[in-house]
C-alpha cells in the first residue's frame, strides 16, 4: 500500500503568469487551512483584477496568428498533453498527498481514484488533437462548402473546491486540447495542487502564457475573469447562485461563451426488486465519497414503501462503519468538511431537519473536538416540505423519503429545478426505461451511482447546468465553428 507524505513541502504559492512565478500586484496573501486540524498550512499570494489584467495580456499573445501555439502542429499538441500527464504521474504521491493536506480528502482516494482519472483524461483528450476535424457540405449551386473548428481563444476556468485537482482537468485538459489558452482560478480553500500542475505545464515544454494561474477570492479574481472583455469563454464550477452571478456577468460584457456545471441533489430511487444489499451499499458509498461533497451526491433516496423499513435499518447498519478520521490514515473513508463555512452550513441542516420532525437514525453530530469532521447522518421520516428534503446539504447527510408508484417518483423527482444526475436500483427492464425515459437528468446511474470515464460526457438539465465537459462533446465546448463557402468555376 502507497504510504502519503503526511506533511508534503508546500513548493508553489505564487500566481502563475507567463510561465513565471509573480507575486500579485497588491502584495496581499490569504491563509489555506488544513481542515482536518483547523490550522494554517500557508499563506499564499491573493491575485486580483490586476493581475487578471496581466494573464489575460500573456494568454492573448499565446493564441495571437504566428504565435508558436497557434502554428503547432496538432500532434504536438498532443505530445505535450502525454508529456504533462507522465509529470502528473511522476509526481502522483505528492499531489495526492497536498490534495489530501488542502482539502481533507481520504488519500486513498486522491490518490487511487483522483489522480487515476486526471491521468487518465490528459491521455484521452491528447489522442484527440488531431482527429478534430470539419465537414464537407454539398450544397446548391456552384460552390463548395465546408466547416473548421477553431480555438474559441483565452479561456477562463473559475474552479471548485471538491475535487480541485479533477476539476481542473476537466477544464483544462479540453481547452488546450483545442488550442486555447488558459487562466485558471482554484478555489480559494484548495489551491495548492492547481499551482504545482503549473509548475508542470512549464516543465513539459507549453509556451508561455498558454496557462496561467491566479489564485483568489470569487468577488475579485473570479469576477475579474467574468466580467474581462477580453477574455472568449468562462468555465465554472459550483453553485448555482454563483453560476448566475457568472452568466449575467458574461451576458454583460462581451456576451463570452460559459460552461457551467452547478447544483445537483441527485435523486436516488430504489424499487422493491432490487438487490437490497447492493443497493444499501450503493446508497451508502453514492452519498458519504468525499463527505457528501459533490453535486451527484444521492442525498435524497426516494425508497418504496414496501422495502421502506428494512432499507432503513440496512442503510444504517452501513453508515456506522463508514470509518470517519485522519484523512491520511488508511482506515479512514471520510474525512472533515473542506472548511468552517461548510461545517456549520451542513450542521444547520441536521438541526433544521430534526426540528422539523425528520428521524435522526445515526449520526447528526460534529466528530471528535479539532478540524470539520461530521458524523454519516441518516434521517428517516423526512418529506419535501423540509429544508433538509430540498436544499442541497454538501455534506454526509441522507434523507431517505418513502414512495408508492412509478408516476409519483418521476413526478417528485422532476418537481426540483435540478437535474444533474439521477439513480435507479431495480431488476426490471421496464423500469429502468420508464424512469431514465421521463426523468430530466444529464445522467441516469442503473444499479450504481457516481460512475465516470473521461470518455463519457456529464452535465444536466435547468439549473444544475450549462454545457458538457468530458468525452468528446467536451471539445465542442471550447472550439468555434467556422464556415468557409467557396465559389467553384462554372467549367472545367
Amino acid at each position: 500500500m502507497t504510504q502519503p507524505m503526511r506533511n508534503p513541502e508546500i513548493r508553489c504559492k505564487h500566481l502563475f503568469i507567463n510561465n513565471e512565478w509573480v507575486n500579485s500586484a497588491s502584495g496581499k496573501t490569504f491563509p489555506i487551512i488544513n481542515p482536518a486540524t483547523g490550522k494554517k498550512i500557508a499563506d499564499v499570494q491573493e491575485g486580483d483584477k490586476t493581475d487578471v489584467d496581466r494573464a489575460v495580456t500573456a494568454a492573448r499573445k499565446a493564441v495571437e496568428p504566428g504565435s508558436v501555439w497557434r502554428n503547432m502542429d496538432a500532434s504536438d499538441r498532443g505530445r505535450l498533453l502525454n508529456r504533462f500527464a507522465d509529470l502528473i504521474e511522476r509526481d502522483r504521491l505528492y499531489l495526492a498527498s497536498l490534495e489530501t493536506f488542502d482539502s481533507g480528502r481520504p488519500f486513498n482516494d486522491t490518490y487511487n481514484t483522483d489522480l487515476s482519472m486526471v491521468i487518465k483524461c490528459f491521455r484521452y483528450y491528447a489522442g484527440w488533437t488531431d482527429k478534430i476535424s470539419g465537414r464537407t457540405i454539398p450544397m446548391d449551386g456552384e460552390y463548395l462548402c465546408y466547416t473548421r473548428p477553431e480555438p474559441v481563444g483565452v479561456c477562463g476556468q473559475i474552479l471548485h473546491w471538491n475535487f480541485p485537482l479533477l476539476m481542473m482537468t476537466l477544464k483544462l485538459a479540453p481547452a488546450l486540447t483545442c488550442g486555447n489558452a488558459v487562466i485558471i482560478k482554484p478555489a480559494e480553500q484548495t489551491p495548492l495542487t492547481a499551482l504545482y500542475t503549473a509548475s508542470l505545464v512549464k516543465e513539459a515544454g507549453f509556451p508561455a502564457g498558454v496557462v496561467n494561474v491566479i489564485p483568489g477570492y470569487g468577488p475579485t479574481a473570479g469576477a475579474g475573469l467574468s466580467e474581462h472583455c477580453d477574455i472568449d469563454k468562462i468555465a465554472f464550477t459550483g453553485s448555482s447562485k454563483v453560476g448566475q452571478i457568472i452568466s449575467q456577468a458574461a451576458a454583460r460584457t462581451n456576451l463570452k461563451k460559459t460552461t457551467l456545471e452547478l447544483s445537483g441533489r441527485t435523486p436516488n430511487v430504489v424499487f422493491p426488486d432490487a438487490d437490497m444489499d447492493r443497493a444499501v451499499e450503493t446508497c451508502r458509498n453514492g452519498l458519504f465519497l468525499n463527505m457528501g461533497q459533490y453535486s451527484c451526491t444521492a442525498s435524497r433516496t426516494y425508497v418504496h414503501e414496501d422495502i421502506y423499513d428494512t432499507f432503513v435499518r440496512k442503510l444504517v447498519e452501513k453508515a456506522k462503519t463508514w470509518t470517519v478520521g485522519d484523512p491520511f490514515d488508511s482506515r479512514t473513508m471520510c474525512g472533515p468538511q473542506v472548511d468552517q463555512e461548510q461545517f456549520d452550513k451542513v450542521m444547520s441542516l441536521i438541526d433544521s431537519g430534526i426540528q422539523s420532525g425528520a428521524k435522526v437514525e445515526c449520526g447528526g453530530r460534529r466528530q471528535g473536538s479539532t478540524g470539520f469532521y461530521i458524523q454519516p447522518t441518516v434521517f428517516s421520516g423526512v418529506t419535501e416540505d423540509m429544508r433538509v428534503g430540498r436544499d442541497e446539504i454538501y455534506g454526509p447527510v441522507i434523507q431517505v423519503i418513502k414512495f408508492r408508484t412509478m408516476d409519483d417518483v418521476i413526478e417528485r423527482t422532476n418537481r426540483a429545478s435540478r437535474g444533474l444526475a439521477a439513480g435507479i436500483s431495480t431488476k426490471s427492464l421496464d423500469n429502468v426505461m420508464t424512469y431514465s425515459s421521463h426523468v430530466r437528468a444529464g445522467t441516469i446511474w442503473v444499479n450504481s451511482l457516481n460512475v465516470f470515464g473521461a470518455q463519457t460526457p456529464i452535465g444536466g438539465y435547468r439549473t444544475s447546468s450549462n454545457g458538457k465537459e468530458l468525452g468528446e462533446y467536451g471539445l465542442e465546448e471550447y472550439s468555434e465553428l467556422k464556415t468557409v463557402i467557396i465559389r467553384t468555376p462554372t467549367s472545367m
